[in-house]
């Protein structure tokens, strides 16, 4: 793009202006590539700025890579949130994202990747490619450089794992990227951390392997209310399954592709971060679980662009300054999300609790207890949640109450386990919501509170729901649900946040 012409372009123009500026709130939205430097920086790269003729911004790595650029080694493009579009966007290419972070290209390929999302490869890689720059190949492949980036400069695995736990399918594959991205070796780009990062960053450096569990860092986006999200776990964790504490530790099983896992994530405390510890069936699970603890802890939001928003309503403005940087809790199981949800519609968070502990017990699969740091009386995780096969096949025995509400929740389970039912973060919304209202026994509430956990749905106002109506009373909102729609239309596209504002006061 010429100089003189450059400019003239408004988002060109605003991501130009974010560059000069060094706005870290940009980080992870975008990358900036300089073609005379063949480099791609974050906008808060400290070096020169380049004349505009020479850039050109790319909504992700992978299209900088395809572009002949590599990562810039002194502000590490990739060592940031990722970016919110991908939450707040339901389009194929954010579905498409989702799943990619996922590492479903890594088990599935691209034609499994296509299928998830109702496509042929061929037209989604066309997609892919005038959106984002880059098809699911190149995609997948600056996603899983990026983990292999992270796990090098925060664990200890030896470089041959973490090859294999990045979903690289050799080593030498592993090394070639490597090379092309940071032109650097994978052991170079660990020397390189150990040295830069002793004070710089957070987390790095830390040992990972010890005792088979692997530790990690993950960064937010800044503002981070991890005390909220903390708080919000501890008061539904199921005792066997998981405890929490609300200052800022939550320790869980989890079924993720490879089989079960032991996970603890902690308030990283002296930065806007998650740290994770794991134990893994297989560390070809650790990318999954990366994504999937991200989404749990909305660690991608744009809290600054929130914030502003649901501040301009003088009557929220109060509970944003309290709590700034608010996080909408996503979910690390989708399954077990539903029943939840399903479990505890119409009843308190401390009876659903209590129903949830009790199908966990019985139906609950055990898992090594020599994982968990007690014998599991105290709470301490030993058992997984049950799967959907389970509820569906001794549902009927072991759940509590009106026999409407089970034959739901039996129902439900019978679909999920069948595939008749599909849950999950690719799902487009509307459809999402639409094939769960289809159901016999289920509301608007329960397809409105699943799409907005499940699919990171950023606007959704819960009007139905009692304890967020009592919440918008004691802020001295309107309470009546059709009065408080009207209200949120101001809130929106963030009316998900919102709640979480309501839900937070009536608590």
């Amino acid at each position: 793009m010429a100089p003189d012409t450059a400019l003239a372009d408004p988002l060109f123009a605003e991501r130009y202006g974010a560059m000069l500026a060094r706005d870290s709130r940009f980080d992870g939205q975008f990358v900036t590539g300089v073609h005379t430097t063949g480099i791609y920086c974050r906008p808060s790269c400290p070096a020169v700025a380049p004349k505009p003729r020479n850039v050109t911004f790319y909504l992700t790595a992978a299209a900088a890579h395809e572009a002949g650029l590599r990562a810039c080694k002194r502000c590490l493009p990739d060592a940031v949130p990722g970016s919110p579009e991908w939450d707040l966007r339901d389009d194929l290419a954010a579905r498409a994202m989702r799943l990619i972070a996922d590492g479903v290209v890594e088990r599935e390929g691209v034609p499994g990747l296509a299928a998830r999302l109702g496509y042929t490869p061929r037209h989604l890689t066309r997609v892919l490619t005038a959106e984002l720059g880059a098809g699911p190949l190149a995609l997948a492949r600056a996603h899983r450089a990026q983990v292999a980036r992270t796990l090098l400069v925060s664990t200890a695995l030896p470089v041959a794992d973490v090859a294999f736990a990045s979903g690289f399918g050799s080593v030498r594959q592993f090394n070639d990227t490597i090379r092309e991205v940071y032109e650097r070796s994978p052991i170079e780009v660990r020397a390189a951390a150990r040295v830069r990062e002793r004070s710089t960053e957070p987390g790095a450096g830390e040992p990972a392997a010890s005792s088979g569990v692997v530790r990690l860092r993950l960064p937010a986006r800044p503002p981070f209310d991890a005390a909220g999200v903390f708080g919000w776990l501890a008061a539904r964790a199921l005792a066997g399954v998981e405890i929490a504490d609300p200052a800022g530790r939550y320790t869980r099983t989890l079924r993720l592709p490879g089989g079960p896992a032991l996970v603890t994530l902690a308030d990283a405390g002296d930065a806007p971060a998650i740290d994770v510890s794991a134990r893994l069936a297989t560390l070809a699970d650790l990318p999954p679980l990366v994504a999937r603890v991200r989404r749990l802890f909305d660690l991608d939001a744009d809290a600054v662009a929130i914030d502003a928003a649901l501040a301009a309503d003088p009557v929220l403005a109060p509970s944003v300054a309290a709590v700034p940087g608010i996080r909408l809790p996503g979910a690390l199981d989708p399954h077990e999300l539903v029943f939840r949800a399903l479990v505890g519609q119409q009843v308190s968070v401390a009876a659903a609790r209590t129903a949830l502990t009790r199908l966990a017990a019985e139906l609950g699969e055990v898992v090594d207890r020599a994982w968990s740091a007690g014998p599991g009386g105290d709470g301490t995780p030993v058992r997984l949640f049950p799967t959907a096969g389970a509820i569906a096949e001794h549902g009927e025995r072991v759940l509590r109450g009106p026999a409407a509400r089970i034959r739901t929740i039996v129902d439900v389970a019978r679909r999920l386990d069948a595939g008749a039912l599909v849950v999950a973060p690719e799902r487009e919304r509307h459809d999402l919501q639409a094939d769960l209202l289809a159901i016999p026994g289920i509301g608007p509430w329960t397809a409105g509170y699943l799409a907005m956990r499940v699919t990171r749905a950023p606007d959704v106002l819960l009007t139905s729901d009692l304890a967020l109506r009592n919440g918008a009373g004691r802020l001295g909102l309107p309470a009546a649900p059709a009065e408080l729609a009207a209200r949120g239309a101001a809130w929106a596209p963030w009316r998900s946040y919102a709640s979480m504002h309501l839900w937070r006061a009536a608590a």
